[in-house]
């Protein structure tokens, strides 16, 4: 959930009235937000850079606003005073309008180079704005807010925003050699090449977190205009060439994305958000943008769908009892105009503002929040039912309680993993093991679903490793395997792993027949009749004749054995390490 910060002044004045902290609490609340904390610019500076550095700064307080992580018109101040002055009926919704240029449209043009690292683009103006230092800020803000949800860290999307009279269109976007981009970048003094800039802001506490995005590409994405003047390097950096001032008076707007339906969200609610400060208020100037195939879009996009409702609907999934004339009026104080459509419908308009709304659901949310949640009546259900744990979780928690008692350690790794925790490391190539892979993965240590929970407590041991021995450790949890009937399927296991100076197989030995007596399955060398036998086994995980299969009824349901040196060392260990996993469903 984002964090925004709001000057409490300002805050007041937009909203044309000064509240009690407990005031604008309660306001919070019933509108669906919450305020998290109330500092001052000297507290904030103070606790992120130290006591020396808050000296001479203002004593202005700050309201910290918790907002909803879909609510991206919510992330800044002129989106959140918009907001409550509707839910206050103290402004009516506005309306956004996409407006031809008076002369030549301004243009992007995508190349096909764009292709192989950031292919989507989209743009627009901001005609005859209006900035002081305060709006600038939000303005400014707003787009970092932006870069670290809904854009992922500018992963999806990278926002860039510039003085369109220091520019001459038409505008070019493409991918060059980073050698042959050469600008001078925001704030800096003189010019560098892309190849240069990835040096320079290597150890740049705000920058450097999305260098790697396109560090390693041979090309890099540029934008320019018709002279060739460099608008920003996306996405670590605009030129300073085209910053925007408080001077500034026509902004021009460029998205440039992995996902184009990101790109459209984001251009929406930055302009929306901004085009109240416009000459002529909530207008933006749409821009063509000319994808590599020659068609050509405008943008920004604007668009308000009409979802029908109904009221009976409403009232079930919320559990009230409204009229649909009060129904429409929580809409619209929601900022979704809405109207009777007779017969207990009602039409609700979208507006570009609102992209969180993708379903009905979300409309019946809006009439909970604004009808408020303390006012909805607790009734009991029309049905009753009984609820109880499922067996295996209560088998589950039932043999961690006795592995504890038997002086062993619970840990809970991760469900994801590297490739070679469940193949290299473990002596296995990773082809025959069957592991469902993610087919994103965000790091190379979260690669696949775990098949096995041994690599998981190595590992744990790993990071354990100056402690005193011996490490004695356990787990119950689900791993997942690759099925060619269900695509995946969970199986619980159980997992021990004893670290010592010496292997102690006969301990771990003994845990397994501690777990067996308490499942009453005797010992029966045959592996059948009801009873468990161990059966030679060799598993390139475990040492050669020191690894057995745990049988019952005729099936393996698990291997014990001395883990191989190789593993050991693997995970950067140096003593013996024993083994025990078991598949608790297939004992049951």
């Amino acid at each position: 959930m984002p964090t925004i910060s709001i000057n409490r002044q300002l805050l007041f004045e937009s909203l044309g009235k000064t509240y009690s902290e407990e005031e604008f609490d309660d306001l919070c609340f019933q509108f669906g937000i919450e305020l998290d904390e109330v500092t001052s610019v000297r507290q904030i500076i103070q606790k992120e850079q130290g006591t020396e550095k808050s000296k001479g700064a203002s004593d202005e307080i700050i309201y910290k606003i918790d907002i909803p992580a879909n609510r991206y018109d919510l992330l800044c101040l002129e989106g959140l005073v918009q907001g409550l002055k509707v839910f206050l009926k103290q402004l009516e919704i506005p309306i956004f309008r996409g407006i031809e240029a008076s002369t030549n449209p301004q243009r992007l043009i995508i190349k096909q180079s764009t292709s192989v690292i950031r292919p989507f683009a989209v743009a627009a103006v901001l005609r005859d704005i209006t900035f002081t230092e305060s709006t600038l800020a939000s303005f400014i803000d707003l787009q970092d807010k932006l870069h670290q949800n809904l854009c992922r860290k500018r992963s999806l999307v990278a926002i860039g925003t510039h003085d369109l009279d220091t520019l001459q269109g038409p505008f070019t976007y493409e991918a060059l050699e980073p050698t042959s981009i050469k600008f001078m970048p925001l704030n800096q003094k003189q010019e560098y090449t892309a190849a240069e800039l990835m040096d320079l802001y290597s150890t740049d506490s705000h920058l450097r977190h999305y260098l790697p995005i396109i560090k390693n590409s041979p090309v890099y994405p540029v934008i320019k205009d018709s002279k060739g003047t460099v608008l920003s390097l996306p996405p670590i950096i605009n030129g300073d060439h085209s910053k925007i001032t408080v001077a500034t008076k026509n902004v021009f707007i460029e998205c440039t994305a992995t996902d184009l339906a990101k790109a459209v969200i984001v251009l929406d609610t930055l302009v929306t958000m901004f085009s109240r400060y416009c000459k002529v208020p909530y207008t933006v100037e749409l821009c063509e943008v000319e994808n590599a195939d020659g068609k050509i879009n405008k943008y920004p996009s604007l668009d308000y769908r009409h979802e029908s409702i109904d009221v009976h609907q409403i009232n079930k999934k919320i559990g009230i009892n409204e009229p649909t004339d009060n129904i429409v009026d929580l809409l619209t104080r929601m900022c979704l105009r809405s109207t009777s459509e007779g017969n207990g419908k009602i039409k609700v308009e979208i507006p570009p503002t609102r992209h969180d709304i993708i379903h009905a659901c979300d409309i019946f949310e809006d009439v909970a929040i604004a009808f408020g949640y303390n006012n909805i009546q607790k009734t009991f259900p029309k049905t009753h039912t009984v609820a109880s744990q499922f067996p295996i979780n209560k088998f589950t928690d039932q043999l961690r309680e006795q592995l504890a008692q038997a002086g062993y350690t619970e840990a809970l790794t991760f469900s994801l993993c590297s490739r070679e925790d469940v193949g290299e490391k473990l002596r296995k190539s990773f082809d025959t093991v069957p592991a469902v892979c993610v087919s994103n993965p965000k790091t190379i240590e979260f690669q696949v679903v775990r098949t096995t929970l041994i690599s998981g407590l190595l590992k744990t041991i790993s990071a354990n490793r100056n402690m005193a021995l011996p490490l004695q450790v356990f787990e119950i949890s689900d791993v997942v395997l690759n099925d060619k009937k269900t695509g995946a399927r969970n199986i619980r296991k159980l997992c021990v792993v004893n670290y010592d100076k010496t292997p102690n197989f006969e301990l771990v030995h003994g845990l397994l027949d501690r777990v067996m007596q308490l499942l009453e399955i005797p010992f029966d060398s045959t592996g059948l009749a009801g009873g468990y036998s161990l059966k030679s086994h060799d598993d390139p995980t475990f040492f050669p004749g020191r690894c057995a299969e745990v049988v019952t009824g005729g099936v393996a349901v698990g291997i014990i054995g001395v883990i191989h040196p190789d593993v050991v060392k693997s995970f950067e260990l140096n003593s013996p390490c024993t083994g025990l996993e078991l598949d608790i469903q297939a004992l049951l």
